[in-house]
């Protein structure tokens, strides 16, 4: 008896992600197999022409590849996704699919580094002006947009300041003016912040985060909603991009657990934040999803949870008091990821053009892991007396 076609925009998220691309599994197994391919055969001269059969180069795409790619499209609500071999090659790759020579893009400020590395080396290099705006701008955006602006890039939460972003009301002025929305939405892992739903055009991920989840593998997406996609495919394909098929299989894999880690990272975190926030070292906590925490209230309007990572600011202390704080934790290591099983910290130093941030004392980003709290909190704690014995 053949199985009962689902209705998939009925199913929870938790089902979707353990369900999602199944269908490309063959021979009754659970998971798709690894497609080490570059040469695909064609057994007619029909075939060889566009359309003739599905697959017609390793590079343009293989049943490992549809399944992650349809998969994560699946999770972030979108129409199609294209993978690549790490965040920076996602992103760097959409920009260059909607820019050229002679095109000014708005750019958050708050935006992660390498991306503002790119567009301040890269694109400069290419003849297009990136201006930075303040993540909090609103409705002052119209002021920057300029008859050739092509590009509204947000990130939200930012990078590192963790300002959320008013993405609704953002994209509606862009599209007003014909421009296309990008986010750079890792920090919800398209799971707890639905882009498409609040205005974004292309959605884009560092899915060597939480989609790995497992700190063993880089990894990229781009997902599209359908009037982007024809032209971000093209220039994917120009670009020669493509992920290495066990890297895609892990990626998969981490996906199907996407849910449960991320609601254990959220528990975790809300309940060290909390007891961060009575700490009497800590001036601030970052966490949107903090009662009274900076962008609280459109967090709480925009996204339905919150990831394991988040910021905060000491009161003020010398570097060897910081040093000595992080230098012993135990169950904390100092690493430049997040979204792993594993908890990390490390000091920040957010770069800014048109919004300056200057903290009161020394901040630090932390990713709470998949530890117990009890402990993590204890490795903290033992922190924060080498931190107050270096005066």
């Amino acid at each position: 008896m053949a199985k009962k076609t689902l209705n998939r925009n009925s199913l929870k998220p938790a089902t979707k992600l353990a369900s999602a691309a199944r269908e490309y599994a063959e021979h009754g197994a659970v998971n798709p197999a690894v497609y080490r391919a570059s040469t695909i055969t064609f057994p007619t001269v029909a075939s060889l022409k566009p359309g003739g059969q599905p697959y017609v180069y390793g590079r343009r795409g293989t049943p490992t590849s549809r399944a992650i790619e349809d998969a994560i499209a699946e999770l972030e609500g979108g129409y199609a996704c294209k993978v690549a071999p790490s965040g920076v090659a996602a992103i760097t790759a959409a920009l260059l699919s909607f820019l050229k020579s002679g095109d000014h893009l708005l750019m958050v400020d708050s935006v992660y580094g390498n991306t503002r590395d790119f567009c301040d080396h890269m694109l400069r290099g290419l003849g297009i002006e990136t201006t930075y705006y303040d993540p909090l701008i609103g409705d002052r955006l119209r002021d920057l947009i300029r008859p050739n602006t092509k590009v509204l890039y947000l990130e939200s939460p930012g990078s590192q300041t963790f300002e959320v972003q008013d993405v609704p009301l953002l994209a509606l002025i862009a599209h007003e003016m014909g421009l296309v929305v990008m986010l750079d939405n890792t920090w919800a892992a398209g799971h707890f912040f639905k882009a498409f739903a609040h205005g974004v055009d292309i959605s884009i991920q560092a899915a060597t985060k939480y989609i790995v989840g497992h700190s063993d593998v880089m990894f990229g997406s781009v997902v599209c909603n359908q009037a982007t996609w024809p032209r971000f495919k093209a220039g994917y394909e120009y670009l020669g991009l493509f992920a290495g098929p066990d890297d895609m299989y892990l990626a998969l894999r981490g996906l199907r657990t996407l849910d449960l880690r991320l609601e254990r990272h959220m528990k975790s975190a809300l309940h060290i934040a909390e007891w961060l926030r009575q700490r009497p070292e800590v001036a601030t906590v970052l966490y949107p999803a903090l009662s009274n925490a900076p962008g609280h209230e459109i967090w709480k309007r925009d996204f339905t949870g919150a990831s394991g990572l988040f910021g905060l600011i000491l009161k003020p202390k010398p570097e060897a008091a910081v040093a000595a704080m992080l230098d012993g934790l135990s169950l904390f290591s100092m690493g430049y990821s997040w979204g792993g099983f594993e908890s990390l910290i490390i000091p920040m130093h957010p770069e800014r053009t048109v919004a300056p941030w200057h903290p009161s004392g020394p901040a630090l980003r932390l990713h709470i892991g998949l530890e117990h709290p009890d402990d993590l909190i204890a490795d903290l704690e033992a922190g924060f007396a080498r931190l107050n014995s270096v005066t």
